[in-house]
């Protein structure tokens, strides 16, 4: 195999320790750039790709030493580009003996890290060891001491490093027993500690044992999501499917825009009907329906839009831009929108809005009532709207004139 020092990698210049300046952009460009090398190397050698992810993990946090890592993009981008290089690491075809000095070069870099930006690698760890041998020697060493740790001292003032990846290969040797007698052990109740006493119920096949223990499992700042995601995953992998929607999927799934929080969700149950999975989603924000008439819309469910936006507040704007954008291809839903979006802005809702905000939405409604054929009876309706409120209404004194109040 050849060796990666001996190998032009067009990354490892380009990390060398305090490489980069505060600025994180050209930190996470290059990140990308380099895992897009090792990948593009792992094609042809699966070996050098390897070794050139345990050069690039062993050289990443030196290297970013002074990036402003507050804005959590550099986090993430480092989070990426693990997820992406560990199963490169992890599938080489290389010994026992060059396995075990990865590891060794591994285990440093991770010690060595102290912002932290490798830490995740203990969650991995046993994937990383790769063989039962090497995996064995790893959860003896690691488990070894943690007993010590926590023996020494039952309330110690800190967290051993390591703790992640002695569960880690104890999970991965199967070592089940040893994991939930630790677990046990630990000075107080945790839930990045507990959840791998769940994950090894589950492996001993005890489900409903595990979800027990798992519910037992919240701590005073323990996030109630993340223990529903491990039960919702220990549910799915025993085939308790719709167990694992009712009662876990919507706390477990959440992502950055509802939209998205609504594909993640449908496609981990795609047997579930989108509109159910709609309307339990809603279900689970009270008050706030009217903010996912976005996601109902562009999932091209437009009656159930509407109907989002009639019963709690949602953004005149928003409304307005869909009357705007669908008053040809759906002119009706395109007039309900508009309609809303004026009624919510009679009501007071919405940001910075001006007098251009109640003609734009004004506007695009009688365009997309234009084209039903509906002028008349649709500025009616918006007459009859205005009619109870007061002149010192601001859509009243906008539109006042036009609609002739």
């Amino acid at each position: 195999m050849p060796k990666s020092d001996a190998y032009p990698w067009q990354f490892k210049p380009r990390f060398r320790r305090r490489a980069f300046g505060w600025k994180s952009q050209p930190a996470i460009l290059r990140i990308k750039e380099a895992v897009s090398e090792i990948k593009q190397v792992a094609r042809k050698d699966p070996a050098l790709a390897g070794e050139g992810a345990v050069l690039f993990l062993e050289r990443i946090s030196p290297a970013l030493e002074q990036v402003d890592s507050s804005s959590g993009a550099i986090g993430t981008a480092v989070y990426r580009a693990m997820d992406a290089l560990v199963p490169i690491i992890a599938a080489a075809p290389i010994d026992t003996k060059t396995r075990t000095v990865w590891l060794d070069r591994l285990w440093q870099a991770h010690m060595d890290d102290d912002i932290p930006y490798i830490e995740r690698m203990e969650d991995v760890w046993g994937e990383l060891c790769a063989t039962p041998e090497l995996t064995e020697i790893w959860a003896d060493r690691l488990a070894g001491d943690l007993d010590l740790f926590w023996s020494a001292d039952p309330k110690p003032s800190g967290i051993l490093k390591g703790t992640m990846a002695c569960f880690s290969t104890l999970l991965a040797a199967h070592r089940f027993d040893r994991v939930l007698a630790l677990v046990d052990k630990a000075p107080f109740l945790w839930w990045p500690w507990r959840r791998w006493g769940v994950r090894a119920l589950a492996g001993q096949g005890s489900t409903d044992e595990a979800i027990r223990y798992a519910q037992g499992s919240l701590g005073f700042n323990d996030s109630p999501a993340d223990i529903a995601q491990e039960c919702e995953a220990v549910l799915l992998r025993a085939g308790r499917n719709d167990e694992a929607y009712l009662d876990h999927a919507i706390l477990a799934t959440q992502a950055g825009t509802n939209l998205a929080t609504f594909r993640s969700l449908a496609k981990k149950y795609p047997h579930v009907p989108r509109a159910r999975l709609l309307e339990d989603l809603v279900a689970s924000t009270p008050g706030d329906e009217g903010k996912w008439f976005a996601t109902a819309k562009d999932l091209g469910m437009f009656d159930a839009a509407i109907a989002l936006a009639r019963r709690s507040p949602c953004d005149p704007k928003t409304l307005t831009r869909a009357a705007r954008d669908f008053a040809t291809d759906q002119p009706r839903f395109a007039v309900e929108a508009g309609v809303a979006a004026l009624d919510w802005l009679t009501e007071g809702y919405g940001y910075d809005v001006t007098s251009l905000d109640v003609w734009a939405a004004y506007r695009e409604t009688m365009a997309a009532a234009a084209i039903l054929g509906e002028s008349v009876a649709v500025k009616a309706r918006l007459q009859a709207m205005l009619a109870g409120v007061s002149s010192a209404n601001f859509v009243a004194q906008v539109l006042g004139r036009e609609l002739a109040l």
